[in-house]
Parts: structure tokens; sequence; C-alpha cells
């Protein structure tokens, strides 16, 4: 019963956040640093949620294993030109690799 009281919770608030941005005006939203924040919240939200779910454990403790190994090989598929899915594969085969030869 209390998974669906946090569930019930977080869909609450989840509603009134999104009321709450309907409701700014128009003439705040078209301020530069407004804007500017706006197209950085949500990279800086995703960085923090990759490096979040790449370099800790359910113990909330730091490791370094075969996810940074992955993230690695990302940014250098990224700098060689290659497609999203290529990145993206590239990053599934190098964490795969290495947890094959890391046991």
């Amino acid at each position: 019963m209390t998974t669906w009281i946090a569930i019930g919770v977080t869909a609450f608030g989840c509603y009134a956040v999104k009321l709450l941005g309907l409701s700014v005006p128009a003439g705040i939203l078209e301020r530069p640093l407004v804007k500017r924040l706006a197209a950085l919240v949500p990279l800086a939200l995703l960085a923090a949620l990759t490096a979040l779910q790449t370099f800790s454990t359910s113990e909330l403790k730091l490791v370094v294993d075969a996810r940074a190994a992955g993230l690695a090989a990302a940014p250098l598929a990224l700098l060689l030109r290659a497609p999203f899915l290529v990145v993206i594969g590239a990053a599934v085969l190098v964490t795969a690799a290495v947890r094959a030869l890391t046991g």
C-alpha cells in the first residue's frame, strides 16, 4: 500500500509542477537567461543521471567497472563522427567485452 501512496504523491507532484509551469507569464519565459537555462537544465540532468548510473551501486558507493569503459567508448565514437546507433553499439560492445574479460 505504501508504494501506491508514493505513486499517487509523485503523480500529483508532477501534475502540480506542470500546472505551475503553465502559469508562468510569457514575459518571463522570453528573457535570455531563462531561455539559456531552459536549454541547459535537461542536459545537466541527463549528465547527472548518466554519472549516477555509471559510477554508483545500489549501496551508493563509487565504483569504476565495465560501465565506465563503455561510457568512455561513446565519446571516442563521437569523435570519429559515428552515427548515434553506432555510438550506442560501441558502448555496449566495449562494456560487454570488459565484463567478459574481467568475469
